[in-house]
This record gives C-alpha cells, structure tokens and sequence, in this order.
C-alpha cells in the first residue's frame, strides 16, 4: 500500500528531509507503507551531489540548501508541485536506471492528462517540452524547455526526494541558478505554456497516472 499524503501551506526544506529520512528508515524497517508526499516549499535553492559552484549564479537571493539527492542545483518555490517518492526498491526490483526510467514516464504520463507531449533527452536530466513557436537554437535544434526535474536518493534500496513539477512558479527565480547545469535551455511551466491547471489538477493526474506507470511493477 502506498500512503498518498498531501500538505498545504510551504514546507520548510529541513522539515521536509527531517520527515523522508524517518519515514525511509520505517519502510526499510518494516514498520510504514511506502508514501508519495505531495508539498510545495517556500523560494530556495538544492544543490545535488554533482552541484557546480559556479552553477550558483545568485548566492545571496534564496536559502541554498546541500542535498544528498543526485543531481546538480534546482529551484524550489510557491506553484511548483514537489513529489517525494519514497518507495521501496526492495519490493519493486532493484534496479536503480528502471527506476529513474519509471518515474520519468509518470511524469510524461501525468503531463498527457493534459494534452502536454513531455520528452526526454540523453545528458539532460528532466522531462522537457518542444516549443516550436520559438526560433532554433544556432546548431537547428528545436528551443525546449524543462518542466519536471528528477532527483532522488536510496537508502536500503528505499527512495526519497523525487521529482518536482512546475505548475505556475515564478520562471524568473530559475535565473539565479543553472537549473541543473544545462544552460542552453530555458524552463517553463503548465501556466506558461497556456493552461489554466491548478495544483489540484495535477495532483489528480500524477495519482491516476501513478497506477498506470507502477501498478504491477516489479
């Protein structure tokens, strides 16, 4: 059984961790369901294991806070649907790249409730939309924009952090940081690409699309 818990209001990062670290260490032990924790925080900055310092453009704008979840820097915020999947691998097959592989297409699937064709592309982490409407990049690639990023960590084979969704986050706060070392693209969200979705929308969307993507998994 998989505990689904959503909570209101910004979470504090720290409060965040402090609650996925206790609730790993009692899957592995046992003694709590599997759960997806679906929060929003308050503006920061996460730094992955692979974070680049000079990544950070702007040091001093938000809380920069070290994270033990792969990856390098990301951006956290108010509109923005922050996924914490903590599943156990154990159960599920320990197969860490068909893992990643499965939330990606929970993502992709979640994005199709609402006509949105997500993508994803080798050396860019993330799911990503085409945006034909804008010019090429200089070597004739389409322009993309990210609008989920991935970023998780096992403990006993059980995960935690996840995925984070952008549903109508301030864009703009992406610019303080190279949002996962790519800088050769842009970021986007479900607001910005023209669709009045709330947050109410995709959290229906990730549930149903969650029994379609892990239901019978391994």
């Amino acid at each position: 059984m998989v505990d689904w818990i959503t909570t209101e209001g910004l979470t504090p990062y720290n409060d965040a961790v402090a609650f996925m670290e206790a609730r790993v260490e009692a899957i592995a032990a046992g003694t709590a369901d599997e759960a997806i924790w679906l929060i929003e925080h308050p503006p920061l900055y996460t730094a992955g294991t692979s974070a680049r310092a000079e990544d950070l453009r702007s040091p001093d704008r938000f809380p920069v806070y070290t994270s033990k979840r792969g990856g390098q820097f990301t951006y956290h915020g108010p509109g923005q649907r922050v996924v914490y999947v903590m599943l156990d691998l154990n159960r599920r097959g320990r197969d860490i790249r068909a893992f990643v592989q499965q939330l990606e297409a929970w993502v992709i699937a979640a994005l199709a409730e609402f006509n949105i064709t997500g993508h994803i592309r080798d050396g860019r982490v993330g799911v990503w939309v085409e945006r034909p409407e804008r010019p090429a990049l200089p070597d004739g690639r389409m322009a993309e924009d990210k609008i989920a990023a991935i970023g998780i960590r096992l403990r006993k084979w059980v995960s935690f952090h996840g995925i984070s969704i952008n549903v109508e986050p301030e864009l703009e706060h992406f610019s303080g940081i190279v949002p996962c070392g790519i800088s050769d693209f842009g970021v986007t969200s479900l607001v910005d690409l023209g669709l009045p979705i709330t947050m109410g929308d995709v959290d229906v969307a990730l549930r149903r699309a969650f029994d379609e993507v892990f239901e019978g998994a391994p």
